[in-house]
């Protein structure tokens, strides 16, 4: 399916962008699962001054979404109407560190920023290590792994506004609560500030290997996923309720709750956006029914479905 090219009317009205612009451009590569349907315009900015100037410019009536690496997204097949823009490495990817404090651009995998505190002998940040995404993701969702989170290391972020205007948000301003931070959503986080603790660089690389064996050793990360389909209810664990309900390697189409931690979808080669959030919504389902338990999706699903395969809240049932 195709949307209407906006590209000339955009172009039109902000003569000196110097980000890249593409109509009609698929999601499916830029995301883990491999799956959906095309932006209606995908905008590369250039730097942070080109994000302002294009914000500051759109139409309001435009929706505006913001992709990282799609590591824990699912893009419906009927596509994303609107704009959906993607920070570059290149231009918002940036760590460097300066005594026990690391900086990072949005665009930089937590990976590397945790390998970058490393190098500094900065400890505190290795959990980051085990998370599969970005720091905007990170600030948008308080990631958290191996028994921390965002919240417990930010210093400050800073974010462009729907208006192109720059805004600084101290911790507090975050208002993190667990896989969620309550700054207005509208908001596109560029950089932020993390403070560790300086350590014993064999401390912290032994707590980064305990990071990547726990990974290894207890999540399918060599399939096509998208880490954590559902967040922890309280006083449980989503894959305990999961498993309780019998979807440990439930299957729908091409879609997966992976065997080995049925917490996982996967995509086992053909899936589709359709198929993957069926299964989500399956699973919730079947909980629900088990064990009164209503899990909340920690996947982001965003876009259109494709007519005739619209996905229904626990199906429809049981609401």
């Amino acid at each position: 399916m195709t949307f209407p090219d906006i590209t000339p009317d955009l172009k039109a009205a902000m003569p000196e962008l110097r980000g890249r612009l593409l109509a009609n451009q698929s999601l499916a590569e830029l995301t883990w699962f491999r799956v959906g349907g095309p932006a209606q315009m995908l905008f590369t900015p250039a730097d942070e001054d080109d994000l302002a100037y294009f914000l500051g410019n759109l139409p309001q009536q435009l929706p505006v979404y913001v992709v990282g690496v799609g590591s824990n997204l699912i893009v419906r097949d009927g596509g994303m109407p609107g704009v959906v823009i993607r920070l570059s490495p290149r231009a918002f990817g940036d760590t460097t560190t300066e005594g026990d404090i690391v900086s990072a651009g949005a665009a930089a995998l937590d990976k590397r920023v945790a390998e970058t505190a490393a190098s500094a002998d900065i400890g505190g940040l290795e959990f980051l290590f085990g998370i599969p995404g970005t720091i905007g993701g990170a600030l948008r969702m308080n990631a958290g792994a191996n028994g921390s989170e965002t919240k417990d290391v930010l210093v400050e972020a800073i974010g462009i506004g729907r208006d192109g205007t720059q805004h600084v948000f101290t911790n507090a301003d975050m208002k993190f609560v667990y896989r969620n931070s309550g700054v207005d959503p509208t908001i596109i986080f560029t950089s932020a500030r993390f403070r560790g603790q300086i350590a014993a660089p064999e401390a912290i690389r032994a707590r980064m290997q305990e990071v990547q064996t726990h990974r290894e050793t207890a999540q399918p990360i060599r399939e096509k996923t998208g880490g954590s389909t559902f967040k922890n209810p309280e006083g449980t664990s989503a894959w305990k309720e999961i498993d309780k309900a019998g979807c440990r390697g439930l299957m729908i189409g091409g879609a997966q709750m992976s065997p080995m931690h049925c917490n996982f979808m996967i995509n086992t080669g053909t899936a589709t956006g359709y198929d993957l959030e069926y299964l989500g919504e399956t699973v919730r389902a079947r909980v629900l029914e088990n064990s009164g338990i209503r899990l909340q999706w920690e996947i982001k699903r965003l876009g259109n479905f494709r007519p005739g395969h619209a996905v229904q809240e626990f199906l429809g049932q049981l609401l």
